[in-house]
C-alpha cells in the first residue's frame, strides 16, 4: 500500500546486512584494496547480534526456550550485549558471567539492557571454579528454566556466520574477495564466515588474528596446547586460554598475534584517518593487515576483507581513554600523547 507506514517491528529486524566500506587513508603505503564489514551498524552495535538472534530462535524452535525462562552466557561485554537486547524484545531473563577485563562501558550498558550481571576474575585458569566459564555453568545448575547459550563449545555459532557474515560479504565483493581478515576469539566470527567463503572459492585466504599471551595461534600450527602461551594481555573478545570447539582451525589458512599497544593506537588511527569509530578488537584486525602487508602477504589485485566486530564507544575508559593508555605504558618515544586539547568558553 502506497500509504503504508514504513517502520520495522522491532530492533531485531535490523541485524545483519551491514555496510562493506573502503579503507583508504590508514591503507596508502600497502599492497591491495582493503574493506571493513563494520558490524557496528548492527542495532546491538556488534557482530554478537547474529549469534545471539540465531541461536536464540533455534532454541525456541527446538521447544528449549520459553517466555519467561532464563538465558545464561559467559561474554567479554558484546554477546551479553546482543543476549540482553534479544531477551528484552522475546521475553527472557537473562544472566551474564562477565569477564572482570570487560571495560566499564560494557559492564554498565550490560546492567542498563537489565541483565544480572556476574563479574569474574580474567587472570584465573579456564577451568578455576571462579572463571565466567564456570560460573555461568554453575549458575546454569542452580537456575530452573535456564538455557546456557555456551559461544565457545556451540556449533550454532559457527552457523550463523556461514548462513548471514560470509554470504553478505560474497554478495558485496561480487564474489572478488581475495583475503578474509578476522580475529579469533569463540571462533564463531572466522569459522562460519571462512566455511561459506572457500565453499565458494577455496583459494580465498584466511587469515585469522590472535593476541600475544592466547594459545590459538600455536595450537593451529601444532594441534598443541601450550600452557605457557598463556599470560594476561588487554584485548578483548580476542584469543583464548582454552581451545573453543566452536573453532573450526581447517578453513583458516594462518594465524598472526597482534600486540595490546599496536592495536590500541591502530583503534585510534582508524577513527582520525578513516572517520571509523570503531573497538579495540576492530584496531587488531587493522594492525593484523599491516602486519600481513608487511609480511608479503597482498598484492596490487588483492582484495581484502577485514571484519570490525564493534563499535568504540564501549571502549571509552579503555582505548579511547589517554588516563588509561596512560596507566598501560602505551605512550612512548613511538606514539607519543596527542596534544589536542579541550578549551572551555567563558
Amino acid at each position: 500500500m502506497k500509504d503504508q507506514i514504513k517502520a520495522y517491528n522491532s530492533v531485531l529486524d535490523l541485524i545483519g546486512n551491514t555496510p562493506l566500506i573502503k579503507i583508504n587513508k590508514i591503507t596508502t603505503n600497502l599492497k591491495g584494496n582493503f574493506y571493513a564489514k563494520v558490524e557496528a551498524f548492527n542495532p546491538g552495535h556488534s557482530t554478537k547480534d547474529r549469534i545471539a538472534l540465531y541461536i536464540i530462535e533455534e532454541a525456541e524452535k527446538a521447544g528449549i526456550l520459553t517466555p519467561g525462562d532464563t538465558i545464561i552466557e559467559t561474554t567479554s561485554g558484546n554477546t551479553g550485549f546482543s543476549i540482553a537486547m534479544v531477551s528484552i524484545i522475546k521475553g527472557y531473563n537473562c544472566i551474564l558471567a562477565v569477564s572482570s577485563k570487560s571495560s566499564a562501558d560494557k559492564i554498565d550498558m550490560l546492567r542498563s539492557m537489565g541483565a544480572k550481571v556476574y563479574v569474574c576474575p580474567a587472570n584465573v585458569s579456564a577451568d578455576d571454579e571462579r572463571s565466567y566459564y564456570n560460573v555461568a555453568k554453575r549458575l546454569h545448575e542452580e537456575t530452573k528454566g535456564s538455557v546456557y547459550i555456551n559461544q565457545y563449545f556451540n556449533q550454532l555459532n559457527v552457523d550463523a556466520h556461514y548462513k548471514t557474515t560470509g554470504p553478505e560479504i560474497w554478495e558485496q565483493t561480487n564474489g572478488k574477495i581475495t583475503h578474509l581478515v578476522a580475529c579469533s576469539g569463540t571462533g564463531g566470527t572466522i569459522s562460519g564466515a571462512a566455511k561459506f567463503l572457500k565453499e565458494k572459492n577455496p583459494n580465498i585466504k584466511i587469515l585469522g588474528v590472535d593476541a600475544f599471551g592466547s594459545v590459538l595461534k600455536k595450537y593451529h600450527e601444532t594441534k598443541e596446547f601450550d600452557n605457557d602461551e598463556i599470560y594476561p594481555y588487554r584485548i578483548e573478545g580476542l584469543g583464548k586460554n582454552l581451545i573453543p570447539t566452536a573453532t573450526d582451525f581447517d578453513v583458516i589458512d594462518k594465524f598472526i598475534k597482534v600486540t595490546d599497544e599496536e592495536s590500541a593506537h591502530t583503534a585510534r588511527e582508524l577513527a582520525k584517518t578513516e572517520g571509523l569509530f570503531v573497538g579495540y578488537t576492530s584496531g587488531a584486525a587493522m594492525q593484523a593487515i599491516k602486519q600481513y602487508a608487511e609480511d608479503g602477504e597482498f598484492d596490487e589485485n588483492s582484495n581484502v576483507v577485514a571484519i570490525f566486530p564493534d563499535h568504540g564507544s564501549r571502549y571509552m575508559s579503555k582505548v579511547f581513554s589517554d588516563e588509561w593508555m596512560k596507566e598501560q605504558g602505551f605512550f612512548d618515544s613511538v606514539n607519543v600523547e596527542e596534544t589536542l586539547k579541550i578549551e572551555y568558553i567563558k
